[in-house]
């Protein structure tokens, strides 16, 4: 039995509106969005225009940094619309689905008969590939790297995550597949599991390492997990899965066709009937917002978690990496003079309101900032969430400052935006932390490619 490594930093902020463990029922949406806004550091190349009918699986586009690296329908219809922003950035290209399915077909192979190359080029041809991200600098790995090894986090433990082994019950045998699959890509797979559940599906997957992690968010991060276990130098690749992705990568194999399907968690505490629901990538939350929200307040719905998540309206298109929608207010009501009351409605990291005498509370909170931007202060206040050995702080001054070096030794290689968003939460300064540190990433990748 592997030990136990306890995660004491962090912080578990206790929202109202966690899923329910049953799977409701909606209607699939007409539209589904593959958005180049997810990828970071893609610059998309269309293949089709508007109007070009398409199967599951056929190429939309594909980066022009990575010619290899392609992105395809998630369903088989028409594709409807690009939609550009500012100098023309392609924002979402949109498909509306005939409700016929018709998939690609590669053909299902033998997984022991697999191969590296076979692999690579099979993942690469179907538009799986982007599933497999690289650290440092969370961007899709680049298929020449050898890496370490692959990691999968198989908890999430971010505000009113849903619970990813309900998500894979009863697909314990397309997991394996996954996994046998990803094992031809590196010598090592690594999954970490919550030590508080008895895991009755990473724990039964063969040739691969679990670790049992037990402590606050950010716990499930898989950053965080592997700096616990294989910090990552310079110069050094680990490549990131999640845990549905995998089995999309198994049904490549065995099914010959891209898997689509998803089960989202909608949560939040403005959503009337929170459950899972079997969806497809890239689907509109239309349907499943619609006559399931609290009406009386305005509203902000968010493809992902509350702090990393984005922030998309009421018929837009759940992200290429997220299994969550969360529903909150938005906070653009204003209090007079409400840090003079008690606040035993507020949750606060600190003791600033009398809410900390109710341990177990859970809060309905808004988005709303409460306050403006202000000069950073090094206090430490990062630091009691942060569950690394870097002085994150001094990682902002450095990014802020342009400091290659100094970025180097602060630990850059180590953290991407979800693992320092409680650094943001916390902020008494209310600095875009995230935005920061991947501007400095961003300029890594421009000076040291």
């Amino acid at each position: 039995m592997s030990e136990v490594i306890k995660i004491k930093k962090g912080l578990d902020i206790r929202l109202a509106g966690k899923a329910e463990k049953v799977f409701g029922k909606t209607a699939l949406p007409r539209l589904f969005a593959v958005k180049p806004i997810d990828f970071h550091g893609v610059v998309p190349k269309m293949v089709l225009k508007e109007g070009a009918p398409v199967k599951a699986g056929t190429v939309l586009f594909y980066d022009k940094k990575q010619p290899d690296v392609k992105f395809v329908s998630p369903v088989s219809g028409t594709l409807k619309s690009i939609n550009r922003g500012e100098r023309r950035r392609i924002l979402e290209v949109i498909v509306e689905s005939d409700g016929k399915d018709e998939f690609v077909d590669y053909g299902s192979v033998n997984l022991k008969e697999l191969n590296r190359e076979s692999v690579v080029e099979r993942l690469l041809e179907s538009g799986a590939w982007p599933y497999i991200r690289q650290r440092p600098y969370d961007v899709i790995a680049n298929s020449a790297d050898k890496p370490k090894a692959i990691f999968i986090s198989g908890f999430d433990s971010s505000p009113l995550a849903p619970d990813l082994e309900f998500l894979l019950t009863g697909k314990e045998e397309a997991f394996k597949d996954g996994i046998e699959v990803l094992k031809k890509l590196s010598p090592e797979i690594h999954i970490g599991t919550n030590s508080e559940t008895a895991s009755k599906i990473y724990n039964n997957v063969k040739g691969v390492k679990t670790h049992k992690f037990k402590g606050p968010h950010p716990a499930g991060n898989v950053g965080i997990q592997i700096h616990h276990i294989m910090p990552i130098n310079k110069g050094e690749v680990i490549w990131v899965v999640q845990p549905q992705e995998v089995l999309s990568i198994g049904a490549l194999f065995t099914q010959g066709k891209h898997d689509f399907s998803r089960v989202i968690a909608l949560t939040g505490s403005e959503v009337k009937t929170r459950s899972y629901l079997r969806y497809r990538l890239g689907a509109s939350v239309s349907e499943m917002l619609k006559d399931n929200l609290n009406s009386d307040t305005n509203l902000r719905v968010i493809s992902g978690n509350v702090l990393t998540g984005d922030h998309i309206e009421s018929d837009g298109f759940v992200g290429f990496y997220h299994s969550q929608v969360t529903v909150i207010p938005e906070g653009d009501e204003y209090e007079f003079m409400g840090w003079l009351k008690p606040g035993f409605d507020k949750f606060s990291v600190s003791r600033t309101f009398f809410s900390w005498l109710f341990p177990g509370k859970e809060y309905r909170l808004n988005a709303n900032m409460h306050g403006g931007e202000r000069a950073l202060v090094v206090s430490g206040e990062y630091d009691k969430v942060l569950p690394m050995d870097i002085l994150p702080e001094f990682l902002i001054k450095a990014i802020l400052v342009e400091d290659i070096d100094k970025m180097e030794q602060l630990g850059i290689y180590e953290v991407t935006e979800e693992d320092l968003a409680l650094c943001e939460f916390v902020c008494t300064s209310k600095l875009e932390i995230q935005k920061i540190l991947r501007r400095g990433i961003e300029l890594m990748i421009k000076e040291l490619s």
